[in-house]
């Protein structure tokens, strides 16, 4: 065929296929899922329930390099005979004259080998997938609408895998043996919507089941060796899910709700319907609690539910309608829990980092489909934080619940929002939105200023600066000022720390761990009483500047801290190692199995951050062996993107060094 005609033909079948949602309407899909880790391969009987809106000779579903069978169109449960299908290579259409107002079911098997959006792991040498859908992927593994604005019921059921905990969004229904002895675990639905959010988890886990104030189960899920931190990771959980339901006025939307950990997830979390899959980096101790918590992603996620979720953007010219909103009641419900100061510092970091991008000349507007993460979260939830300022409280509270009232289980776009706030607020924003959301550059100096008018804690912060030395900077350290002005005068002149400035709180401490890098004698004993902090921040700062400053002392250092992990990386086990291979004498019989441990930590049964340590401490020993290379070559063809284009990166460093 002419190349020139298939590309025409293209075209016009993508165009013609551009607004489906105007001709037909999607209700309902119900799955039988057969997953096969060995071949990496999902398979399944599938049926659609669906509504034509008008007259049209075809309609599609996007399938990804999918093969199918036994494809039946039916009409009140009757197989239409001269109903046919083509299967092409991201879509299958289904064929025949369909009726204007009348309700069909299309019915098929698929069997997919996806390269993205679903996921096979080995964790621990066993069994881990999971799936990831925004960024329209979920038809690499199921067949669906990439479109965000046809939303539809999902009901997921697998066959299989007795002996592995099964997640979906929904709630679990009662499991039963099929006929071929294999067990069906189900999950049901009441609610429709956008296929990206569409997810199931399969793993070794145990859970836990908390009950909100108006009786939603709260499932949280955990590796069995993790029981320990459990309470940790998910702490808050209830409040701040009782919390946003309060803060929101609209009652939270699903019928349950379930939070997973998954090994090397591309994300910090990802809100999918019902089912918040996270990072299991995220999963800590009481002491990892104080560093590196799951508290703000477990809000943000949460917030989805209602922002991305119960009502989604049309397009990405939207989109901060999902993450500012949702970054913006993070915040709400961390206030509620650390208080005023902490909102307001957060707030000024994002001015900080906001005002960064725009000195580097890469602001964009708040609707530009284009704009990098940083806009769409950060000067999302600043919109917000200051338009409640704008109109009060109660306007913009009784703004957002008839926003999604009006739209639930819908899509929306800006004006939307804003036409209900100005409804409570009786004028036009346009104003308002020309500066704060359509404008390209972001006020920073605006907002930091109305940060300052509204915080005795930011004015103090910012009032405090020790860049030009003077007598006042002493006498902060003494004397009542935030832990953060503290901090901020510790990293501008670390020489004024002192043996009194110890006394401070785990904060203050972290920033002399960050700041104070030569250590003078006269601060030792202090300083060395940074090792026993609940912090494993501070332990690793600590560790090596004491090691690196005390050459004599370094055997003590290290029998102090040789039984401490800390977080999931090993953060601290990585950095004593790599001590221990380097001090002379000390534990001379164990260096080799230290250096293989090393080494073994860059294989692909560990974390991403945990081998992307190992590797860098590797290269700055010029130690990386061939087991070393070999692994930095299996992690280019990892499916996080963080590793592939650290392993991309550091392997052509390495062929550097040897010209």
């Amino acid at each position: 065929m002419n190349k020139t005609f298939v590309i025409a033909f293209i075209l016009i079948l993508r165009m013609s296929y551009a607004q489906q949602t105007q001709v037909v309407d999607f209700k309902k899909a119900h799955a039988l899922l057969n997953v096969d880790a060995d071949s990496l391969r999902v398979s399944g009987q599938v049926s659609y329930q669906f509504k034509i809106l008008k007259a049209v000779d075809s309609i599609y579903l996007d399938a990804v390099n999918m093969n199918f069978n036994k494809v039946e169109i039916l009409q009140d449960s009757v197989k239409l005979a001269s109903a046919s299908y083509t299967n092409l290579k991201d879509k299958i259409v289904f064929k025949y004259p369909f009726q204007k107002n009348k309700d069909y079911t299309v019915r098929f098997k698929y069997e997919a080998k996806p390269k993205k959006a679903l996921y096979f792991l080995k964790r621990e040498e066993e069994p881990q997938i999971w799936t990831q859908g925004q960024g329209k992927y979920t038809s690499h593994w199921f067949p669906s609408l990439d479109d965000v604005n046809d939303k539809i019921i999902f009901n997921l059921s697998l066959e299989g895998w007795d002996n592995y905990t099964f997640v979906a969004n929904g709630v679990a229904l009662a499991e039963e043996r099929l006929h071929n002895g294999k067990l069906k675990r189900s999950y049901q639905m009441q609610q429709p919507m956008s296929s990206y959010l569409l997810a199931l988890v399969l793993g070794r886990y145990e859970k836990t089941t908390k009950v909100s104030d108006r009786g939603i189960p709260l499932e949280q899920y955990y590796y069995p060796k993790d029981s320990l931190k459990v309470e940790p990771t998910y702490r808050y959980s209830e409040k701040m899910f009782n919390f946003l339901e309060q803060e929101i006025g609209v009652p939270y939307p699903w019928q349950v709700y379930k939070q997973v950990p998954v090994h090397d997830f591309l994300y910090a979390g990802m809100e999918n319907t019902s089912l918040t899959i996270f990072s299991d980096a995220y999963m800590v101790d009481d002491i990892g609690f104080n560093d590196k918590n799951y508290v703000n992603i477990n809000a943000h996620e949460l917030a989805h539910q209602w922002f991305g979720d119960l009502v989604t953007a049309t397009s990405g010219e939207h989109h901060w309608l999902q993450e500012g909103f949702a970054t913006y009641y993070a915040l709400l419900a961390e206030r509620d829990i650390f208080g005023e100061d902490y909102y307001y510092f957060k707030l000024l970091e994002s001015v900080i980092d906001l005002s960064h991008q725009e000195l580097s000349g890469k602001g964009t507007s708040l609707l530009d489909p284009k704009s990098s993460s940083l806009t769409f979260y950060q000067r999302g939830a600043w919109v917000l934080h200051v338009l409640r300022g704008v109109v009060g409280d109660q306007v913009f509270k009784q703004a957002v619940k008839r926003y999604l009232d009006k739209h639930q289980f819908g899509t929306v776009k800006t004006t939307d929002f804003i036409s209900e706030v100005e409804k409570g607020y009786g004028r036009s924003l346009s104003s308002f939105v020309n500066y704060w959301i359509k404008n390209k550059a972001f006020p920073y100096e605006k907002a930091f200023e109305r940060l300052k008018k509204q915080s005795p804690a930011v004015n103090e912060f910012a009032m405090v600066d020790c860049e030009a030395k003077t007598s006042k900077c002493a006498e902060y350290l003494k004397y009542y000022v935030s832990d953060k002005a503290k901090a901020k005068v510790i990293s501008q002149v670390p020489d004024l720390v002192n043996a009194e400035t110890f006394k401070n709180n785990l904060k203050v401490r972290q920033a002399i761990a960050q700041y104070v890098t030569k250590i003078p004698e006269s601060i030792k004993t202090e300083y060395e009483s940074l090792l026993e902090d609940n912090s494993y921040v501070t332990i690793e700062k600590a560790l090596y500047n004491l090691w690196t400053n005390f050459p004599l002392d370094r055997s003590k250092y290290l029998a102090k801290t040789r039984d401490v992990s800390g977080f999931n990386d090993k953060n601290v086990r990585l950095l004593w190692i790599v001590l221990n291979l380097n001090t002379p004498y000390y534990q001379t019989d164990n260096k080799q199995r230290l250096f293989d441990e090393l080494v073994d930590y860059t294989g692909e049964q560990y974390n991403v951050e945990l081998r992307m340590g190992a590797f860098n401490y590797l290269n700055l020993m010029s130690a990386c062996n061939e087991q070393c290379r070999a692994n930095l070559e299996t992690a280019k063809t990892h499916h996080n993107w963080r590793m592939v284009k650290f392993a991309k990166e550091l392997s052509n460093k390495l062929e550097e060094n040897k010209k």
